[in-house]
């Protein structure tokens, strides 16, 4: 999940804009324990669909 659509329970608002030392850390947290924590929805969709077609592609030519 990507931090940009949480909501901070400290000050009620959005973590990337890490207004207080609470969202900030969580901002840190989230940032560096996630290869996948810098992506948008749109972009692992996309990884995706390259993935399943490289899996197709790999199973036609076997085929």
């Amino acid at each position: 999940m990507t931090y940009d659509r949480l909501v901070c329970a400290n000050c009620a608002a959005p973590v990337s804009e890490g207004r207080c030392p609470v969202c900030r850390a969580n901002r840190e947290r989230l940032q560096q324990g996630n290869f996948f924590a810098g992506l948008n929805p749109m972009m692992l969709i996309a990884l995706l669909a390259v993935l399943v077609a490289a899996v197709a592609l790999l199973a036609h030519q076997t085929a």
